[in-house]
């Protein structure tokens, strides 16, 4: 196929496709049928690879189906396309605009086509996903029940925290045979433990929303994750360096973690002692924290992964 592009513009009921960035447009079902009409015009176009933003996930299935019928895909962030549509002048928005705007940041930013996870790497995401809403949700039970006196309103929250409470445990019994099942995942559940104060939460987390731990440098991981400082400099002005952007659950999770491990590791407790001694804010101190250990599960799983292909 040549080096064409499609941009793919997803909704819950509808793919808008254009070929290039002004070529043949065309609508279709977000369905098994309608995504195989896709492929279908893509190849009678040429097409090499399809590119969609992230909806919401309403892409995740179009894109699983992409993959299964051999068509090259990727995924890209919706507010990169945005505001590099802004950028070239195009305030306008439709969805016709907008699959020619994405096959044209897809052109221009190289895109690659994007494997997707494997049947089990999503199955782990789904449960890790599931796991933190039903624990979000036996948290905001009680701060709701605080407010109720009426006995009988009163009983339908022993019910359902019961009801959670059990899901949470069944949910954590899967992933648990899960991880046992894959050896690489068992090596660096095994692992990230000697570090004291990462329980099963955690790793869980980990392997499901930053699979390619140990696979980058310790700042490609600290950028993926959204603790990388980004500057913020401008001819005489070297302003504040912040910290955003990155997968927000693995950011969240080792944010408080890292706190948990201070209290336990000596070198952490030490690297929090001296950046408070030097007068760092809390939340400062608390990042740079995050980022060590993030730094330190880098390299275990990088030498996890290292044994583990020379075993092979």
């Amino acid at each position: 196929m040549a080096n064409i592009i499609r941009g793919v513009d997803v909704s819950a009921d509808t793919l808008d496709a254009r070929i290039g960035q002004d070529g043949a447009y065309q609508r279709f079902a977000n369905s098994p049928e309608g995504v195989a009409e896709l492929v279908a015009f893509c190849r009678q176009h040429d097409v090499g690879l399809v590119v969609m933003q992230a909806t919401g996930g309403y892409e995740e299935r179009p894109f699983a189906w992409l993959w299964a019928a051999e068509m090259p895909s990727a995924i890209v962030n919706p507010r990169s396309v945005r505001r590099f549509a802004e950028a070239m002048g195009l305030l306008e928005k439709t969805d016709g605009i907008d699959t020619g705007v994405i096959a044209w940041y897809a052109a221009v930013k190289r895109i690659t086509a994007q494997q997707p996870a494997s049947q089990t790497q999503q199955k782990l995401a789904a449960l890790v996903t599931r796991l933190r809403q039903l624990t979000d949700s036996q948290t905001r039970e009680p701060n709701q029940r605080r407010l109720v006196d009426d006995p009988d309103a009163l009983e339908t929250f022993t019910a359902v925290l019961g009801v959670i409470a059990a899901q949470i445990r069944c949910l954590e019994g899967k992933i648990v045979v899960l991880i046992e099942a894959d050896p690489l995942w068992q090596a660096l559940d095994a692992e990230f433990r000697t570090i004291k104060g990462v329980a099963d939460c955690t790793v869980a987390r980990l392997l499901a929303e930053m699979p390619e731990i140990g696979t980058l440098s310790n700042k490609a991981a600290a950028k993926l994750v959204g603790y990388a400082p980004i500057a913020q400099d401008s001819g005489k002005t070297n302003a504040k360096r912040s910290m955003r952007g990155g997968r927000e659950g693995v950011r969240s999770i080792l944010f408080i973690v890292a706190d948990v491990v201070r209290r336990h590791v000596p070198d952490f407790a030490e690297f929090h002692r001296r950046l408070s001694d030097a007068g760092k804010p809390k939340k400062v101190v608390r990042a740079a924290l995050a980022h060590k250990l993030l730094t330190r599960l880098n390299a275990k799983a990088r030498d996890v992964r290292k044994k583990l292909a020379q075993a092979a």
